[in-house]
C-alpha cells in the first residue's frame, strides 16, 4: 500500500469524510524520483463543523502523527465542512525550491 493510500485510509477511519482526495505531489518538488514526501489532502467532513481552521489542521496532524514524524515532509491541507465545500479546492503551486528556482 502506498503512503497516499495509508493516509487516505487513516483519515477516512478517523474523520468519516463525505469527500476525500489524497495526492502525492512529490514529483512537483526537488526530490528523488519515486519519492513519497509531499502530499495534498482535500477532505470534507462533519468533524470540522464549528471548528476553526487551525484546529482542523491539528485534528489531521493528530491522526497522521506517525507519518508526520517520519516520511511526510510537506502536507497541503484543504479542509471543509459540507456547507463550505464548493466541489473543488485550489491547486498546489509549483515548487520553486532547490534547483527549480
Amino acid at each position: 500500500m502506498s503512503l497516499a493510500q495509508q493516509i487516505q485510509q487513516k483519515l477516512s477511519e478517523a474523520l468519516s469524510p463525505s469527500h476525500i482526495e489524497v495526492a502525492c505531489e512529490s514529483h512537483m518538488h526537488n526530490v528523488p524520483a519515486g519519492s513519497e514526501m509531499h502530499f495534498r489532502v482535500v477532505l470534507v467532513s462533519d468533524a470540522f463543523s464549528g471548528v476553526r481552521k487551525v484546529q482542523r489542521h491539528q485534528k489531521v496532524y493528530a491522526v497522521l502523527a506517525e507519518e508526520m514524524a517520519g516520511p511526510i515532509h510537506a502536507l497541503a491541507l484543504h479542509l471543509y465542512t459540507a456547507e463550505e465545500w464548493e466541489g473543488q479546492a485550489p491547486a498546489s503551486p509549483q515548487c520553486m525550491g532547490g534547483s527549480k528556482a
